[in-house]
């Protein structure tokens, strides 16, 4: 046998094997609310190759490929369990056994690893807490697929209605295209599912998910109740009220708190997901996720201050184009954002720099910052320069942001690539708030260099869904726990 035929036996006996695993992943996450992880990547739902290609991924992460021969055992202990609702990485199982020298069971190791999501220690099974998108643009519609997909166990979190401006008296044609714009987009490929629209109820249909278009001008005018809508978080996705005052206005008959996709001003709380949400006050019913940029670059800012200190740092974002700029030259409010997006580079400002002293207030470190719109449609790149507070290697530098990425409480924020032909559109649909870059790294002495990819669309939409989750009660533990 020759070794290309070692190599596609092999190939093929590991499709079996992840193909095997589809159901069982299914089964744990519809009837018990488990969400089986590879190194905080969800496996629910993925097909075979997609499980394939994420343990080989971890080879990037990790240094070594990680095997479905390796997580399988584990995967089949868990499903001997009686767990309750949780977030488990068969990946950390995995590389936790490893270096475990006790020489238990693969079956004892896994109930001892998960121990807290079994027996009394579990949590029980929330009801669905509804959720209301105001606003359905670029984040609305991707906070949409996200909240869609995760509904698939029938608690957490449930997408109850949809609030656009008046159509206008053409409520069906309306209906029509926010429905298509659903389905399709440009970028991010098509929905994972069916969308089906019930006019006479103004009714977009996703995957079984029936959500509410409701049709109003001002956030007032709305009685949520009137939709059987109850205790429900709304996302406003407009950025038009960024204030305590104006964002207030949503809290309607059956509203309890409201997200902000943007940066919220004054004493508005500024969320970053993974590095002050458990700072979010039971009582606060108004928060902002901060922009996606704050979101890149804070999480590896705080990654950098616990190791090394940081004394000051500058970033400098390379970002797509957004709908606030002009297609074509025409009149725009900001110096020169009316010039055209797609022809040219734009020099702008970013509050991302400002942003990062709501969520590292303990950061005494002054960092400033300043941006460059390019003629690309998703993923942007920050480029965070530090002065430490030691002197470090880039060999340090990486082995820490490499296992930050892995094993840390910030490993749903921060990603990590070493591939040395790695472009912007390589990181579209990445979950992640950023990606470490390794080959650009620069480090010197006290300064250091990183450069950060971010999905400015997606990634960002999966933090805010992330701070939802925390809001509402239904972020559910992970296992092993990460190291702190």
């Amino acid at each position: 046998m020759t070794v290309n035929d070692d190599s596609f036996t092999n190939w093929k006996h590991r499709e079996e094997i992840a193909e095997s695993m589809i159901p069982m992943i299914g089964k744990l996450h519809r009837e018990r609310d488990v969400t089986v992880l590879l190194h905080s990547r969800s496996l629910v739902n993925k097909s075979v190759v997609s499980i394939l290609k994420t343990h080989r991924f971890a080879r990037q992460i990790a240094g070594a490929e990680l095997s479905v021969t390796d997580t399988l055992p584990f995967l089949q202990a868990l499903t001997a369990l009686d767990l309750g609702p949780s977030q488990i990485d068969i990946g950390m199982l995995a590389a936790t056994y490893k270096d475990d020298d006790r020489g238990l069971p693969v079956a004892e190791f896994t109930a001892e690893a998960v121990a807290g999501a079994t027996g009394e220690g579990k949590i029980d099974r929330r009801e669905p807490r509804d959720v209301v998108l105001y606003g359905f643009g670029r984040i609305g519609r991707l906070v949409a697929r996200l909240l869609i997909e995760k509904a698939g166990s029938g608690n957490g979190l449930r997408l109850r209605a949809i609030v656009v401006r008046g159509s206008g008296g053409r409520a069906g044609e309306d209906l029509v295209k926010r429905a298509s714009l659903l389905r399709r987009d440009s970028i991010h490929g098509q929905f994972q599912g069916t969308i089906t629209i019930d006019e006479a109820a103004s009714t977009i249909v996703a995957n079984g998910n029936a959500v509410k278009v409701i049709y109003a001008d001002d956030p007032t005018q709305v009685d949520y109740t009137a939709y059987g809508i109850d205790n429900a978080i709304l996302i406003d996705n407009t950025g038009k009220w960024r204030d305590r005052e104006g964002l207030s206005n949503h809290l309607r008959p059956g509203i309890d708190k409201v997200v902000l996709t943007a940066p919220g001003k004054g004493d508005v709380p500024n969320i970053v997901h993974g590095v002050n949400h458990d700072m979010i006050k039971p009582d606060e019913r108004i928060l902002s996720c901060a922009s996606c940029t704050t979101n890149a670059i804070v999480p590896p800012l705080k990654a950098m201050e616990d190791e090394f200190g940081v004394v000051r740092g500058h970033v400098e974002t390379v970002h797509s184009f957004t709908n606030d700029q002009n297609l074509l030259d025409n009149y725009h409010k900001a110096d020169r954002r009316g010039r055209s997006a797609p022809l040219n580079m734009v020099i702008t400002e970013t509050g991302a720099a400002s942003a990062v002293a709501k969520a590292l207030p303990d950061l005494e470190a002054k960092i400033t910052g300043s941006s460059i719109r390019v003629p690309v449609p998703d993923v942007s790149i920050a480029i965070l320069n530090l002065q430490l507070a030691r002197e470090t290697t880039r060999e340090e530098v990486l082995d820490h942001l490499r296992e930050v990425s892995l094993t840390s409480p910030l490993k749903r924020q921060i990603d990590f690539i070493s591939a040395p032909d790695a472009v912007s559109s390589d990181f579209i649909g990445s979950r992640h708030a950023s990606i470490v870059d390794a080959g650009a790294t620069k480090v010197e002495g006290d300064n250091a260099i990183l450069y950060l990819w971010y999905d400015n669309e997606f990634g960002y939409s999966c933090q805010v869904v992330r701070v939802v989750q925390q809001v509402s009660g239904v972020e559910y533990p992970t296992y092993p726990a990460p190291a702190v």
